[in-house]
C-alpha cells in the first residue's frame, strides 16, 4: 500500500519518549510533519533531526508539529532524543505496521527516509519518499509545504 498527496493519512497510534503514547488524530486541528527515519544515532538520521529541532520554532510558527518515526524501540529513541536535545517525540513503530501503512519500505522490507506534511484535516499535502537515504528534506521544503496550506 502507498498513499499520496491528496489521501486521508492512515491513523495510528505509537508509544514515544516522554513515556507516552501519540495518536495522529490527536492533532488534529493542526498540520503535523511526519518524519519516518531509518535509525537511531546513525549519521544522516541525527544531522536531519537536529536541523528539524534547530528550527523547531518555524514549524511552531505555523502551528505544525513534528513527529519522528523509526523501527526502534523506545529505549533507543529516549537516548537518541537525550542525546541530541529533542524537542519533538519519537515513536517507536517496531513491528513497521505504520511504516506499511505510509508505503515507506524499501528492499527486504528496510525503512526509507520518508517526510509526509499532513494537514488540520488529515489528508497528506505533501509526500516524499527517498530511492537512496543519503539526503534528507530540508526545512525551508518543508515550510514552503505547510505554508501552502494557508
Amino acid at each position: 500500500m502507498s498513499i499520496s498527496v491528496g489521501d486521508n493519512a492512515p491513523e495510528f497510534t505509537l508509544p514515544g519518549t516522554g513515556g507516552r503514547s501519540y495518536s495522529l488524530s490527536q492533532y488534529r486541528g493542526s498540520p503535523v510533519v511526519l518524519v519516518f527515519y531509518p535509525g537511531d544515532n546513525t549519521p544522516v538520521c541525527t544531522k536531519q533531526l537536529c536541523s528539524y529541532n534547530d528550527e523547531l520554532s518555524q514549524f511552531a510558527g505555523v502551528s505544525a508539529q513534528v513527529l519522528g518515526i523509526s523501527a526502534q524501540d523506545v529505549a533507543s529513541h529516549e537516548k537518541f532524543a537525550s542525546k541530541h536535545g529533542f524537542k519533538f517525540p519519537l515513536l517507536a513503530d517496531t513491528d513497521k505496521a505504520v511504516h506499511r501503512a505510509y508505503g515507506v519500505l524499501g528492499v527486504m522490507d528496510m525503512p526509507r527516509r520518508s517526510v509526509f506534511v499532513i494537514d488540520a484535516t488529515g489528508i497528506v499535502r505533501y509526500a516524499h519518499r527517498a530511492f537512496v537515504g543519503v539526503t534528507f528534506r530540508p526545512v525551508s521544503e518543508l515550510m514552503d509545504a505547510l505554508t501552502s496550506l494557508r
